[in-house]
């Protein structure tokens, strides 16, 4: 089996654990905590394994490598001094921890939305502007597209109990100062690994960065419906409203080479 094969079985997989998370959700089954770090496990391989496609191994080890250590890096200073995303702290549920203060398990999860998210954004932005503008233009609009998912996200996880935020927000109790972090971490993580990358840039895959697109879809469903049928209505409707926009204009784009 060759690895597109490979990474659409484990995109198909990651499309089946979130299709279970919410269909027992709707039919009252208690969720299994171990579907979490599987499902980002999922998503995480099928994102380098994709990546090692479009980008070839060296690059993707380079994106893989800029975005969890600087996550990690932002992370770790967020929860030992409020600074990036604001005053919070992790519970045990998401399993050890980095120097005792953010799971292993998040710098995972940064890189499997920061992949479809980069690609949408470099499918985007028109390749032939200006090497310095267009390095910042897909910094700036993937961190957009990777925040949309910070937007649920977070008050899903937080009434979830997996992390606590010790201050009382504006939005569902978690500081504006965190999306503002979350942009500011994906914008570093991208432009430095375009300044590193290279002038030519990575290449595409046509089409098959339509699987990409797919894999920012399923996070977005999962996203969405779990809100929905958990009584968080106002989150499944913010979800449709800034999550979406990313998968339609991904998809239209593809549609288009």
């Amino acid at each position: 089996m060759n690895i597109r094969k490979i990474s659409i079985v484990l995109l198909a997989l990651y499309a089946v654990l979130t299709t279970y998370a919410v269909v027992s959700l709707f039919c009252g089954v208690a969720y299994l905590p171990i579907l979490t770090p599987l499902s980002s496990l999922l998503a995480f391989a099928f994102a380098a394994l994709h990546g090692s496609q479009r980008l070839g191994w060296p690059r993707t080890l380079q994106l893989l490598g800029l975005t969890t250590g600087i996550s990690l890096l932002f992370e770790c200073v967020g929860v030992a001094t409020g600074w990036v995303y604001g005053p919070y702290h992790y519970t045990d549920k998401l399993g050890p921890r980095f120097l005792g203060l953010v799971p292993y398990l998040i710098p995972v999860a940064w890189f499997m939305m920061s992949y479809p998210s980069f690609v949408i954004a470099d499918r985007l932005v028109p390749r032939a502007w200006k090497r310095g503008a267009r390095l910042l233009a897909v910094a700036a609009v993937g961190g957009v597209a990777m925040t949309a998912w910070d937007v649920v996200m977070d008050p899903v996880m937080v009434y979830g109990g997996h992390w606590v935020w010790d201050v009382q927000g504006a939005y569902h109790g978690i500081p504006l100062q965190n999306f503002w972090g979350w942009w500011l971490t994906v914008f570093c993580s991208y432009a430095l690994f375009m300044l590193l990358a290279g002038r030519a840039g990575p290449p595409g895959l046509g089409r098959s960065d339509l699987l990409a697109v797919a894999s920012y879809l399923v996070t977005t469903l999962g996203m969405v419906l779990s809100s929905l049928l958990g009584g968080a209505g106002e989150l499944g409707l913010i979800g449709i409203f800034v999550m979406t926009p990313w998968v339609i204009a991904g998809f239209l784009k593809m549609a288009d080479n």
